[in-house]
């Protein structure tokens, strides 16, 4: 065997264990993402300049709407009272959905007594009820509450109660076997197997979190994101109309990126280091 054989193998084995270094798939991933949010951001601006300040607006103008809005405090105060909202009614709606899935789940007559209003309710177009809502509750924050709450936490109930009924009847079995009692069931066999329906509802219910507060802030348009989406589009400013609709983009993405952060922590078996 000659030199440069041997050269050349230790050369394909430092690339193998270089292409096996977990860090190298996850910088790949970052990269991958970054160079196509630049390109998008890019061709937006390219193309954004095209098109009537009118009907479009690129990203240059939008960013400097966006300080103009900071710096006079609309934009900070109208995200935060958009954030209370939505925080506090998703997490009732997870709460509540999830309390409730894992009885309908479980117990046959609570689902017998529950299933018709919950499909009912579900089917039924929420948004449609606002004005109603809004006769109950009057227009400040109550009403904004109740509205994400009732459109996040159908998704939520729905999938975990799914989630129970799809748990092995022999893994229950055997807990009732050993004479596990119903709540050791319920915290070892019935959540974990569960857990992977919870946080699909949770991730699903994010998105209709945020309909529901965009929905009850265009019905009341006194504060938040939604009102100042209301405000600028009468005053047909799109840069500044496309600031507080990016901001409820971003909302969604966090919310969405903690979901999968808690999914991780609670669930770790679920995942891999290759993803």
């Amino acid at each position: 065997m000659t030199s440069n054989t041997l050269i050349g193998g230790a050369v394909a084995a430092d690339d193998l264990i270089e292409d096996l270094e977990p860090g190298a798939p996850v910088k790949r991933y970052w990269l991958v993402r970054l160079v196509s949010i630049v390109a998008v951001l890019a061709i937006w601006e390219v193309a954004g300049r095209q098109v009537n300040p009118l009907f479009m607006a690129y990203p240059s103008d939008i960013v400097h709407a966006a300080y103009r809005m900071i710096a006079s405090g609309e934009l900070l105060a109208a995200f935060l009272d958009s954030m209370k909202t939505l925080t506090l009614g998703f997490i009732l709606a997870c709460v509540a959905g999830v309390a409730l899935g894992l009885l309908i789940g479980r117990y046959r007559y609570v689902d017998a007594a529950t299933d018709w209003l919950v499909n009912a309710l579900y089917a039924t177009p929420l948004v449609a009820i606002t004005p109603l809502v809004i006769l109950w509750f009057g227009l400040g924050f109550p009403a904004k509450l109740f509205i994400v709450f009732i459109l996040a936490v159908f998704p939520v109930l729905i999938n975990t109660a799914s989630g129970v009924r799809n748990v092995a009847s022999q893994l229950i079995d055997v807990g009732t076997a050993f004479a596990a009692t119903e709540r050791q069931i319920f915290g070892k066999i019935i959540l974990p197997a569960a857990l992977p329906f919870m946080m699909t509802g949770i991730r699903l219910g994010i998105g209709r979190a945020i309909i529901g507060m965009v929905v009850a802030e265009f019905f009341t348009a006194i504060n938040g994101l939604g009102a100042l989406i209301i405000k600028y589009g009468n005053q047909f400013e799109t840069a500044a109309m496309f600031v507080p609709i990016l901001c409820l983009m971003l909302m969604g993405v966090v919310y969405t990126t903690i979901a999968l952060r808690f999914e991780h922590w609670v669930a770790p078996w679920r995942f891999t280091d290759d993803e």
